[in-house]
């Protein structure tokens, strides 16, 4: 008589606080780079929910409303020793019964992209992560009347304008939050903010993104900036793979690792055509 294992009783239930020392082990089993404080950011942004088996924490997954008619979502990830016994797809159900009637978009590994295509996603894009240690940067040129310049409080409105345009999403309250960690700079043109790049703490350095701008060229001159300030530590910058910037950064010195699909259910916003997104706050974010 051949036995069988019993059903496993999976508990899924609201993400909280305390659940975030549990969800930042399961990503370090998976090696991601994301630290405890990293989790906690994306956290008080967002929603989550967690799957319970015998009191222990085997799976995560996030999103991130963006008005009414937009989310993000990401953070999934399944312990080690449960994969295969459909969490991933449990999770995922869950948070998209709870984004509604929004459109949304995450960025997919191979290994996760068969079960988000079964759940109606489809592939918009992708994104390439580059990391690694730049030691020689040249300043990128800028054009006649262009300077870059600090921002700060005052420019929160003038950030969130850009940031609209460049993604179709409405992101204050996400741009607000990113000010309070993270250091930023403006490309100035004749006294109109034209650009933003912002620099923060995450995973085992430091992150570039989001950078708003209106072509590959005024991309590279904020860039440039944070690289070149900070050359021999340790960097990251996820860049679509249609930005034109993925060769430039391999010859700074930062390295293109781990290509990632963007997908999506649903319509997204339109984007304007003014400005564009060079680099995403992270993965999950977008």
């Amino acid at each position: 008589m051949v036995e069988t294992a019993p059903p496993i009783d999976v508990l899924l239930r609201e993400m909280t606080p305390d659940d975030l020392v549990a969800a930042h082990g399961l990503s370090r089993e998976v090696s991601w780079p994301h630290r405890l404080e990293d989790w906690q950011f994306v956290h008080r942004l967002g929603h989550g929910m967690v799957a319970e088996i015998g009191g222990t924490v085997a799976g995560t997954a996030m999103w991130w409303p963006f008005g009414e008619r937009a989310a993000t979502l990401g953070m999934v990830v399944v312990a080690a020793e449960r994969q295969g016994l459909g969490i991933g797809r449990k999770l995922m159900e869950a948070v998209l019964g709870a984004t509604g009637d929004r459109a949304v978009t995450l960025n997919a590994t191979e290994a996760g992209r068969p079960l988000y295509e079964r759940l109606g996603f489809r592939e918009i894009g992708t994104v390439r992560q580059h990391q690694g240690t730049a030691f020689s940067v040249p300043l990128a040129p800028l054009e006649s009347g262009e300077r870059i310049r600090p921002i700060g409080r005052a420019d929160e409105t003038a950030l969130a304008a850009l940031d609209l345009e460049a993604t179709g999403r409405p992101r204050t309250a996400l741009l607000s939050a990113l000010l309070g960690v993270a250091d930023g700079i403006a490309l100035d043109r004749n006294g109109e903010t034209v650009g933003f790049a912002l620099f923060r703490r995450f995973g085992r350095g430091y992150v570039i993104g989001p950078v708003v701008a209106e072509n590959a060229e005024g991309a590279k001159a904020l860039i440039s900036h944070w690289v070149g300030a900070h050359a021999g530590m340790f960097l990251r910058i996820d860049v679509p793979g249609d930005s034109g910037l993925s060769g430039w950064l391999n010859d700074l010195g930062l390295t293109g690792v781990d290509p990632v699909a963007t997908m999506a259910r649903g319509t997204p916003p339109l984007r304007g055509t003014t400005v564009g997104t060079f680099a995403a706050v992270n993965q999950a974010l977008g």
